[in-house]
């Protein structure tokens, strides 16, 4: 039950985006050009880091949307996302996404856990600047979606259909034009 009246029947993060639309616009808006927009690293790699970081924070809404939306872009998909999941380290992933995972982890923990030898690592794998900073603000994004989910109490479907039809929107519409869809 969630702690203030949401729309019912709503999950996740939908219902207190409809609750509050003028929060939503810049949160869609920041969630559109750190997954979506265009980059070095792909779609796919991007949502892994966000559903990685959700899953580390134990938000079951964001974890299972983002790991589904990365699921239906990456190559191997659901394994891989299994793979990361057990240990990043020994995973079906680049070793640049090795890399920008164990950083990622690292600012979930705390932004000051980030140690130059993590990005020096980073860095010798070919990750960017740019990747990098997307990578620290990526997860600390998710950190804040994952509390605004869950310190709300909102719903978290059991249902994989649902996460896998809210992929299809996402991945169509993206973030921002995903809500007007979903309605």
């Amino acid at each position: 039950m969630p702690h203030i009246d949401l729309p019912e029947g709503v999950p996740g993060i939908i219902g207190p985006m409809m609750f509050r639309p003028e929060t939503a616009k810049p949160l869609n808006e920041l969630a559109e050009v750190l997954l979506r927009g265009d980059h070095s690293l792909s779609r796919g790699e991007r949502e892994l880091i966000a559903g990685y970081v959700s899953w580390l924070n134990n938000c079951t809404f964001c974890s299972r949307s983002h790991n589904t939306f990365a699921a239906v872009q990456l190559e191997d998909g659901w394994s891989v996302i299994d793979a990361v999941k057990a240990d990043p380290s020994t995973a079906p992933i680049s070793d640049k996404m090795k890399a920008l995972l164990a950083i990622a982890a690292k600012v979930q923990q705390g932004g000051s856990n980030v140690t130059e030898a993590d990005i020096a690592a980073a860095r010798a794998e070919g990750a960017t600047d740019v990747e990098i900073h997307d990578t620290v603000l990526i997860a600390a994004a998710f950190c804040m979606y994952n509390r605004y989910v869950d310190g709300l109490a909102t719903w978290a479907p059991d249902e994989q259909e649902i996460y896998d039809s809210t992929a299809a929107v996402i991945v169509e519409h993206g973030y921002v034009g995903s809500l007007d869809a979903m309605s």
